[in-house]
């Protein structure tokens, strides 16, 4: 497992520094983007739960009117949130949102598989998550990912359904007990493939 451990962290370091080199064009042109139609940041930092139960600062493109964006997080967003701009909705529909996670993952706060990070206390289903899912924090016992099994899975977007919260942290649960660099590597193929369909992201 130590081995293990020690190359996903290096492959993690090699796939987002060379992902950040080579979509830097696409980079700035969704920063631009997002400048052209509102005010505010080009990026989105809310604090999330990581390996460890350790917080840290999360990056993503910011996708919503700057006075209307809930930084706690744990107001969901959900289809048709009028809190989304234009941009916002593309962004979010294509996940080019998510790209400069690839910046957490560099430095260590993320990795390209692992459990999806979540705010403090987020909710699921009208209450607190580690109170509606017993075994919760296991799934703090690997870094965060970009994707992960629940996300491979298809269990994506808001957790207003009880069945569908408590599934995905069995997932997650299952892959830090699965963990191995197969198993990254079949999620990884298996989110492209979903991405190539179209991807479920709001």
């Amino acid at each position: 497992m130590p081995v293990q451990l020690a190359i996903k962290r290096l492959i993690d370091i090699t796939v987002s520094l060379l992902a950040l080199v080579f979509l830097a064009p696409v980079l700035l042109l969704v920063a631009l983007a997002i400048k052209l139609e509102s005010r505010g940041p080009v990026l989105f930092r809310q604090m999330r739960t990581g390996l460890n139960e350790v917080p840290f600062e999360i990056l993503k493109f910011r996708s919503m009117y700057t006075d209307r964006g809930d930084s706690t997080g744990v107001m969901q967003t959900v289809d048709g949130d009028p809190r989304v701009t234009r941009v916002g909705r593309f962004l979010r529909k294509t996940n080019l949102d998510e790209l400069p996670q690839l910046i957490n993952v560099l430095i260590g706060d993320m990795s390209l598989v692992g459990p999806r990070p979540h705010v403090p206390d987020m909710l699921a289903a009208g209450r607190v998550y580690s109170d509606l899912v017993q075994g919760y924090e296991y799934r703090h016992l690997m870094r965060p990912g970009l994707t992960g099994l629940a996300q491979a899975r298809g269990l994506r977007g808001p957790t207003v359904q009880r069945w569908k919260a408590i599934r995905r942290i069995v997932c997650d649960v299952e892959y830090v007990r699965r963990f191995s660099l197969m198993l990254d590597l079949k999620i990884v193929l298996r989110t492209i493939a979903n991405e190539l369909r179209g991807g479920t992201g709001f």
